[in-house]
């Protein structure tokens, strides 16, 4: 499994978010990316994710050139910014209906992994009733449950309560050993501390590695 950057940039009018990116992320492996605000963190993802297209550049996901087409990366799932579901469907209803669109897991699945995530009393509960961290749990858990190759989190620990958030870090371990890509962008420094193999710092819209943790 690798997701290759190459030379990838990205405009919006004449200001460039992103500027000449490159970079090899490998399965089996967790990248840190931090950046203060407007750095241009969430635009890489969507980059990753083909929510934009690239100004110039490619994003190749074992060899295949998704970018060019602005599609979705297979086997791809991302929580970036706010989590946003249908507000009066519950947390469940809400997953079973994303899952619905590939047809790759059932009830089974979409229930274990809210139970993973400490999501039991909430299962029933309409998703606009949910606290902040909640959603964001929510959020964690439609990632996770189509055991996709590559996971993309931005902030997935915002207003999480510790216990839980404990609990993800696991699973994302866990995740590691089965080859995944897994890229998280924070400014939590437990979770790079405790995640990251390699961390990554955006400034400007420019990438530099910062650190090799383990």
């Amino acid at each position: 499994m690798k997701l290759d950057l190459i030379n990838l940039s990205k405009k919006f009018g004449n200001h460039k978010v992103i500027d000449d990116v490159s970079i090899e992320f490998k399965g089996g492996k967790i990248y840190g990316l931090v950046g203060r605000n407007g750095s241009g963190k969430s635009v890489l993802l969507k980059l990753i994710c083909g929510f934009y297209a690239p100004t110039s550049g490619k994003i190749l996901l074992n060899g295949v050139d998704f970018s060019s087409e602005n599609s979705f990366p297979k086997n791809t799932r991302a929580l970036i910014e706010k989590p946003n579901f249908l507000p009066d469907l519950t947390g469940y209803e809400n997953l079973l209906l994303l899952a619905s669109i590939q047809n790759k897991i059932g009830k089974d699945e979409i229930l274990n992994v809210m139970m993973k995530l400490n999501m039991v009393q909430e299962i029933d509960k309409k998703f606009s009733k949910y606290s902040l961290g909640t959603k964001q749990k929510l959020g964690i858990a439609q990632v996770l449950m189509e055991d996709p190759d590559v996971m993309i989190f931005d902030e997935p620990f915002n207003g999480v309560e510790k216990e839980t958030a404990k609990d993800v870090r696991n699973i994302l371990l866990e995740e590691k050993k089965k080859g995944k890509i897994i890229i998280i962008a924070t400014h939590i420094k437990d979770d790079i501390d405790l995640l990251a193999d390699t961390v990554y710092e955006i400034e400007d819209g420019k990438l530099k590695k910062i650190s090799i943790q383990k």
